[in-house]
């Protein structure tokens, strides 16, 4: 199926993209990253670092992670605290979650 040429996002959607973009852009140059240097970490073409750093929507998340990982900024406030704290975080949200939206915890078994 193909995509939809126009896709109405938020306004607030919009706006923290285009936060995220330039914070990440930010700090790439702080760091003294080059657009190539940070697509060729990245293994993405400069021109998706160009279109994440302008606040582009249409990126992939984990591109936008990857890029913001790389340079420094901080996606959320667990991240200063380590990941020890984000496991304990995951698993409290899970809690919260209804038992659909859990993993499966036993293996499926589809040997005939």
């Amino acid at each position: 199926m193909a995509k939809p040429l126009n896709h109405a996002y938020s306004r607030y959607s919009l706006e923290a993209i285009a936060l995220l973009g330039q914070m990440i852009r930010a700090g790439r140059i702080e760091r003294r990253i080059t657009g190539g240097e940070m697509a060729g970490r990245m293994g993405v073409s400069r021109a998706l670092i160009q279109r994440i750093e302008k606040g582009d929507p249409g990126c992939g998340i984990g591109a936008v992670f990857e890029a913001a990982a790389i340079t420094g900024v901080t996606l959320f406030e667990t991240d200063k605290e380590g990941f020890g704290a984000q496991r304990a975080m995951t698993g409290e949200i899970l809690r919260l979650l209804p038992k659909a939206a859990r993993k499966r915890s036993r293996a499926v078994k589809d040997d005939f």
